[in-house]
């Protein structure tokens, strides 16, 4: 089976690692899968081309104007069909918006989106009319993958989605994010590292669905307590002015680093006292199982499947009303109980084990491909 895996990646988050770790596994279990990877004519490289070609992984880059750009849609289509590929994989809205309205041009490929999750953007929007199209285009698929029991509530109620959508929960290569854990962290990054203890550290996009304004709010009281601690926030987003100027009016600039994007991340949580995931909403944070997976205590909110995952705080502590006081009260329970703390870590990691696996995640994919390739 060909399959073809379809993304405009904005970094290497935690969809794109989803999708490396499905491919990897794909390729094991005998399927022929490749990632085309969309972006703008003035981008060299993306993140997730640098590392599927790290992972020896099969890509193709794949330039074009932004937006709806249908004729490029209609030449990625035909170069499919030529390579022999029968199903078209979508990860995110762009393709799922293009695929869907080149539905007449998409006959003879099975067709299946996963949701990751949704922003929840600000009514009236640009990304709110995309949610908007989303939505819609998601119905024309044969098959819609949620990462979580929760998001269900997300996709709406029609019959339609009823029959074709299905959870699949992401999953991690286990073995690869422990070898990865053992990278040395660049100059700076190891210096703050050393600088400050206890180490707080966020993770993902920098805009506001992920709470790092909440979180830098937290910060300053629990300075109070600890005055060696540092704050670490990696990704890069629309919001780093915003979030950059929170950071100069709170007067914490000497113990908070924003570097951006870094691939060292499991690294990075290996050094930290704390992952801190005050997120607006979710699906289900690969973030969230990787540091689960090495053994990071972990403050999360309710949303998404973070509860279920974290199984109502065994495997961390989980806030149902996320503000910088009840995150700081939080944020201080973990690193003054480390007995406690170890203990819901030590739950995680054997949970990331047994049940998110890449392994499990890829096989249970495969069964939906079959299912929509014959149907």
């Amino acid at each position: 089976m060909k399959v073809l895996h379809l993304i405009d990646s904005g970094g290497l988050y935690g969809a794109e690692k989803v999708l490396l770790a499905l491919v990897k596994e794909q390729q094991r279990q005998g399927l022929e899968p490749m990632i085309l990877s969309a972006g703008s004519p003035d981008i060299a490289e993306k993140a997730i081309e640098a590392e599927a070609v790290r992972l020896g992984l099969p890509v193709k880059p794949w330039r074009m104007r932004p937006g709806l750009n249908m004729g490029e849609t209609r030449k990625i289509l035909d170069w499919a069909k030529a390579q022999g590929f029968t199903l078209l994989h979508s990860h995110g809205y762009k393709f799922n918006i293009l695929l869907a309205l080149q539905r007449r041009n998409t006959k003879g490929f099975a067709t299946i989106t996963t949701l990751h999750g949704y922003v929840h953007a600000r009514r009236y929007s640009k990304m709110w009319v995309y949610e908007l199209l989303d939505r819609w285009a998601i119905r024309t698929f044969d098959a819609v993958v949620l990462v979580g029991e929760a998001m269900k509530s997300e996709i709406g109620g029609s019959k339609r989605l009823q029959r074709t959508a299905r959870v699949i929960l992401n999953g991690l290569d286990v073995e690869g994010l422990q070898k990865k854990a053992e990278t040395p962290l660049d100059a700076r990054l190891l210096a703050f590292c050393q600088k400050h203890t206890p180490l707080i550290v966020g993770v993902g996009r920098l805009s506001r669905e992920k709470g790092f304004d909440i979180l830098l709010e937290a910060f300053p009281e629990l300075k109070r307590h600890y005055p060696e601690a540092g704050l670490l926030i990696v990704g890069e987003g629309n919001q780093r002015l915003i979030l950059e100027g929170l950071v100069e009016s709170l007067g914490i600039e000497e113990c908070v680093l924003m570097p951006g994007f870094t691939d060292t991340i499991p690294s990075l949580l290996r050094c930290a006292a704390v992952l801190a995931m005050p997120s607006r909403t979710e699906g289900l944070p690969v973030t969230l199982l990787e540091a689960m997976s090495i053994g990071t205590p972990i403050v999360a909110s309710a949303v998404g499947a973070i509860p279920q995952t974290l199984s109502q705080g065994k495997g961390g502590r989980v806030i149902e009303e996320v503000t910088a006081g009840t995150l700081s009260d939080e944020l201080q329970v973990v690193l003054s109980d480390e007995t406690g703390a170890q203990a819901r870590a030590n739950w995680a990691k054997e949970e990331v084990a047994g049940n998110f696996s890449a392994t499990a995640m890829a096989d249970q994919y495969q069964v939906v491909y079959q299912g929509i390739q014959h149907s």
